[in-house]
């Protein structure tokens, strides 16, 4: 199984940016699905999630009310719509899928893609 994520890249700060996410032998419809991110330094902190049904979609602090998750199941792809970026927004950002939302939001899926960088310049 491969996750792979792509849209990262450079930014200024108040731009937006969507993230993408596909997985080879997975039907994401069927995953619950979530945002992570790690800058350097830091932790992997949680961003945003979503459970198979969409009827759970959560949000970190940080991304509530500028970032939105969402899925095309016709296309099997799994996005991050980021708008007002900021500066401390700036970090690779994976994607990951498990059946178990709990496991999702606890940050421990089976399944990772290797990330796509966002850089934020002020």
């Amino acid at each position: 199984v491969e996750v792979v994520e792509s849209g990262g890249g450079l930014v200024q700060a108040g731009g937006s940016l969507r993230l993408s996410c596909t997985a080879s032998e997975l039907t994401l419809s069927e995953y619950s699905m979530g945002w992570f991110r790690q800058a350097p330094g830091k932790e992997r902190e949680w961003v945003a999630a979503t459970d198979f049904r969409n009827t759970a979609t959560t949000y970190s602090d940080s991304a509530k009310g500028r970032f939105t998750i969402s899925r095309d199941n016709a296309k099997n792809t799994l996005y991050l719509q980021m708008d007002n970026l900021k500066p401390e927004d700036t970090a690779m950002y994976y994607c990951a899928a498990d059946r178990s939302y709990i496991k999702i939001r606890a940050g421990i899926a089976a399944y990772w893609g290797q990330g796509t960088q966002v850089t934020v310049s002020s």
